[in-house]
């Protein structure tokens, strides 16, 4: 059975901003880390930010610019599974499509050694129903990263009905080595973060489709009434669009109530293309040098 000393090279399946800030973890605690993508453009750019954000953790003192050096030599990339046959730990950082995941673990459980684990990223679906797209559940469960990884400190520990003790603590003891505190999540609709966190936003999205506030009272009246550090439609547009609109989905679908029926309004500005800060366009647009609301 693997232990946290048999981790010796890392796999991250996805270049996206969640997979280059995984990486980029992992890399400065000392891994091998191979990064899969299918596109090569997203991958020379998922480096790019990495050396970029590194920049900045140097300049705040956080890291040396020998510790900089050291990790980004650690990074490789890839766009054939084959890329990832020896590691010893995959992360899966997809979008959050549980078709997509589905297609990923039926291409990697292949080209994987026996003793290998493999970890989600998903912050919404059923670790268990995705172990079940694997060839070794035990070794299989969710390993949920907040974004921007480099900054928050949390992740989620997920295990699904089948994942064994060794994983859990393996994965427990790395998350640790990696610098993150962890929050151990049953496997219902969400977990934790984004069971409560979701449903606030999509509230607040109700909240300007029904006119209460505009834009800038909403998020103004959360970061100041109730000292968040960003207001809720400002996150909204930080994670995703699409991404607040799967999840509400997960959490409709799965737990059948229809306070988690997602805003008429979110589905609108999904349909439209306006899925926050990586379109230019949300609630916010992003086009001048400063967001500016768009209702």
């Amino acid at each position: 059975m693997a232990s946290l000393e048999d981790i010796k090279t890392i796999g991250v399946i996805g270049a996206g901003q969640m997979g280059n800030g995984i990486a980029h973890v992992i890399a400065l605690a000392g891994y091998d880390v191979r990064i899969l993508d299918i596109s090569q453009d997203a991958l020379d750019k998922a480096i790019g930010v990495m050396e970029k954000n590194m920049d900045r953790q140097v300049k705040k003192e956080i890291i040396t610019a020998a510790q900089k050096d050291a990790a980004l030599k650690l990074i490789s990339t890839g766009t054939e599974y084959t890329f990832l046959s020896d590691c010893d730990l995959v992360i899966e950082a997809a979008t959050e499509n549980e078709e997509v995941k589905k297609q990923i673990f039926k291409a990697l459980c292949p080209v994987l050694g026996p003793e290998a684990i493999i970890a989600t990223n998903t912050s919404s679906i059923s670790v268990t129903r995705l172990a079940s797209y694997t060839d070794r559940p035990a070794k299989f469960m969710g390993m949920h990263f907040m974004n921007p990884v480099p900054l928050m400190k949390l992740v989620e520990l997920i295990r699904g009905i089948a994942t064994d003790e060794t994983t859990y603590r393996t994965i427990h003891e790395l998350t640790k080595k990696l610098g993150k505190d962890t929050a151990s999540a049953e496997d219902f609709p969400a977990f934790i973060v984004n069971r409560i966190l979701l449903p606030m936003i999509n509230e607040a999205i109700y909240t300007l489709y029904e006119g209460v506030g505009n834009v800038e009272s909403i998020d103004t009246a959360m970061r100041l009434g109730a000292n968040h550090p960003m207001g809720p439609l400002q996150l909204a547009d930080f994670i995703g669009l699409d991404t607040c609109l799967s999840i509400m989905h997960v959490l409709h679908d799965g737990l059948a109530d229809t306070k988690y029926r997602p805003c008429p309004l979110l589905v609108k500005y999904v349909e439209a293309g306006w899925l926050g800060r990586k379109a230019g366009r949300g609630f916010y647009d992003y086009s001048g040098d400063e967001p500016t609301p768009t209702r």
